[in-house]
Order: C-alpha cells, then sequence, then structure tokens
C-alpha cells in the first residue's frame, strides 16, 4: 500500500480540496407538452409519469 514519505502542505491540501464542491443536478424539461416539468434525464418524469412518448407509471 502506497503510504507518502513527506507531510503534503496546507497549501496543497487546500488548493486539491478547492477543486472538490457540489454540482447541481442536470434538469431537462418534459417532452410531455401538457407537462414540460423540470426533471433529470432518461428517468420517468415524476410529474407525469411519461418516458420516452409512453405512459410507465400511473400518476
Amino acid at each position: 500500500m502506497a503510504v507518502p514519505k513527506r507531510k503534503m502542505s496546507r497549501s496543497n491540501t487546500r488548493s486539491r480540496r478547492s477543486q472538490r464542491k457540489a454540482v447541481a443536478p442536470t434538469l431537462t424539461p418534459c417532452p410531455n407538452r401538457a407537462c414540460g416539468e423540470p426533471k433529470p434525464p432518461h428517468q420517468v418524469c415524476p410529474t407525469c409519469g411519461q418516458h420516452d412518448g409512453r405512459q410507465v407509471i400511473a400518476v
């Protein structure tokens, strides 16, 4: 197992951690004309229950 030989400086540690940040989820509008609500891509719309032009979930 790799073990560091030297202590990493506070500056290097903080500059590495500065790249870690929360990212807002990607949302796309529902292709259903009646709905149009934002939803995650490649998932069933939680509002109308459609996916890829088909009714998948009864809402």
